[in-house]
């Protein structure tokens, strides 16, 4: 399992280069993503994590397959006597395609910033286009606590962490309220 990065890495900071898809079948980009997912995997209250979080400076991001499971539990996950059988999503070379104008602050954190949180506004609404990890093109849109993920891991891949965009940024979770939303982040 590689360690998670953080804040002060300078990988952290770097734009992150595009995979180029003849790359797809080395053995050298599966174990980027078998090492995305064991090092989120062992981050218990871990949602998505972006490629530069463990040192490689590549555009992919992984969202957690509990956050597709429908037991899934803002701020508090899945059961953890039922682990979930839904896997991970890979997103390769993503791109935001469509943001909504509607926006909402919420609590967020990162696993490369612990244990900071803050509010950040985002769209509620976002749509990305991708490649899986088998070189197929996809789009996703998604609403709520995905479409922040979507937003906050492609920030990772821009070189930008949330605390950038924070406000009421603090140690230790505390829960906030954003407007009329009282959202909790897992740590992305």
């Amino acid at each position: 399992m590689k360690k998670i990065v953080q804040d002060g890495n300078p990988v952290l900071r770097k734009i992150a280069k595009e995979v180029p898809i003849k790359d797809f079948k080395t053995l050298k980009f599966k174990k980027v993503l078998y090492d995305m997912s064991t090092s989120l995997a062992s981050q218990g209250d871990g949602v998505a994590i972006a490629a530069p979080q463990i040192g490689y400076s590549l555009r992919i991001f992984a969202v957690a397959g509990k956050v597709f499971d429908p037991r899934f539990i803002r701020g508090k996950g899945i059961p953890p006597d039922a682990p979930t059988k839904e896997k991970d999503v890979y997103f390769i070379n993503p791109v935001i395609t469509k943001l909504s104008k509607k926006k909402a602050w919420l609590d967020e954190g990162c696993l490369s910033v612990r244990p900071i949180w803050g509010q950040v506004e985002r769209s509620v609404n976002a749509t990305v286009e991708a490649y899986d990890e088998h070189g197929k093109k996809f789009t996703r849109g998604a609403g709520g606590l995905l479409a922040h993920i979507f937003q906050h891991e492609t920030d990772h891949l821009d070189g930008v962490l949330f605390i950038d965009k924070a406000r009421n940024v603090r140690e230790g979770y505390e829960k906030k309220e954003a407007g009329d939303e009282k959202l909790i982040m897992g740590n992305e």
